[in-house]
């Protein structure tokens, strides 16, 4: 599936895409939703990242210059979410991809004309890049399970189900936006350890969650599964997402149906969508157990190239930090590639008893887990011997008020450009 605009050779004609470590180069070129900056004044139109500009695909479809894709690419472009480009599946992004990579690279003869289609980021604001339906988060790393699992069940930390069933919850899509934003600490139910009553107060274990979010493109029709063949088809494009937990009223509140307060008051995704196609180089290998799996979660092309190496790290800053001037503190870095299950067989079990999905729908994995404990995606296993210590003294065993995490995510591979996420922010309200 590697094509000219993976080209490692090219260069862009916007001379911050060609700076050494930049996390959009030419070979990158996400897609969000901005408002301010240009002349276009109105909220929410489409917006593609090259170095530290924007280029205006609503600005450049003015100018004519996608005049030569299919109309309702061009109308998509125009739109002030990505669902309806979503929607129309493989066969107009790449057609726009392609598009897009040639009139951004050096020497394109539309170069004079789209100076005026680019807006500095820093004048942009950025927000939501669709209208999301539904999210449904998985629970897709063995490492995380095991060691969240060890917490509440020493002697089981994995269910029987686990190697068998990619495990997921339905989330709520009312409260994920895009970062950076502030979230207030919230409130519910705890039965504190040896009590004999719950209490009702602000949660005293926030925890953020290393994530991976995924795109839906077309979706299927209600009882129409998605095979492991077709699902690849079905991904639109990542980001980077901190499904934020209350760890000591979700185990107050999960039994017997699992999380619901301890989650659903705050999602924060990254507001830039690497397309799947941008991030085919750096496919690599399903890898996972021993046990062979039931015949719809298998395929040779997921086992060949399934998995996706993106490097996670999380930070920490506090606001003692900030106000001595300190840089935030990489905690943790880890790598999708530890995945036990891969994004198509979380869009094949999804589906398969027949459950629709839309154009839009944002799709978590899970907390991102690699084998060793400085690879863990939270607090909750980071934490479980010791806690943090911060340059000012400061000690953390979960995320306190006036807190930063701030998740990043890169890709990389010998022979080709190193691609990025940009940033998930979120700053806890003092």
């Amino acid at each position: 599936m590697l094509n000219e605009t993976h080209d490692p050779a090219q260069r862009s004609w916007v001379a911050s895409a060609n700076v050494e470590n930049t996390d959009f180069p030419i070979q990158n070129l996400p897609f969000g939703v901005l408002s301010g900056g240009g002349g276009d004044t109105s909220d929410g139109r489409i917006g593609v990242a090259i170095g530290e500009s924007i280029l205006d695909l609503r600005a450049v479809s003015a100018a004519g210059l996608l005049a030569h894709l299919e109309p309702e690419i061009v109308r998509a472009c125009e739109s002030s979410t990505l669902n309806a480009l979503m929607q129309q599946g493989r066969r107009s992004w790449s057609p726009l991809r392609l598009a897009l990579s040639r009139l951004l690279r050096d020497g394109s003869p539309s170069q004079d004309r789209l100076k005026s289609c680019i807006v500095p980021q820093k004048d942009a604001t950025l927000g939501l890049p669709a209208s999301i339906g539904d999210f449904t988060d998985f629970f897709a790393s063995v490492h995380h399970a095991s060691r969240a699992g060890a917490t509440v069940r020493p002697d089981q930390p994995l269910l029987p189900n686990y190697d068998w069933i990619p495990i997921a919850y339905h989330g709520r899509s009312s409260s994920v936006r895009a970062g950076p934003v502030t979230i207030v600490r919230p409130r519910g139910q705890i039965m504190h350890s040896g009590a004999a009553l719950p209490v009702f107060q602000p949660t005293g274990k926030l925890d953020y969650e290393a994530e991976l979010g995924f795109f839906v493109g077309p979706g299927n029709a209600l009882g129409a599964p998605i095979g492991m063949g077709q699902a690849d088809e079905q991904i639109f494009g990542l980001c980077l997402l901190n499904d934020w937990s209350a760890r000591d009223i979700q185990s107050w509140e999960s039994k017997p149906l699992g999380p619901f307060l301890a989650k659903n008051f705050a999602t924060v995704i990254s507001p830039w969508v690497v397309t799947w196609e941008a991030l085919e180089p750096y496919r690599v290998p399903w890898q996972r157990g021993e046990r062979t799996l039931l015949g719809y979660l298998q395929s040779e092309d997921n086992e060949r190239d399934g998995g996706i190496d993106i490097q996670i790290s999380v930070e920490l800053q506090s606001a003692l930090m900030r106000a001595q001037g300190m840089q935030a503190l990489r905690i943790s870095t880890t790598s999708s590639r530890h995945g036990h299950w891969s994004l198509a067989q979380m869009v094949a079990h999804h589906t398969s008893n027949g459950c629709d999905l839309r154009p839009g729908d944002l799709i978590g994995t899970g907390t991102q887990s690699g084998p060793a404990v400085q690879e863990a995606g939270c607090l909750l296993e980071l934490t479980a011997s010791e806690p943090l210590h911060l340059p000012t003294g400061e000690r953390r065993k979960f995320v306190e008020d006036g807190d930063a995490i701030r998740l990043a995510g890169r890709c990389s591979r010998p022979g080709y450009r190193s691609i990025g996420f940009g940033q998930c922010v979120t700053l806890i309200s003092a």
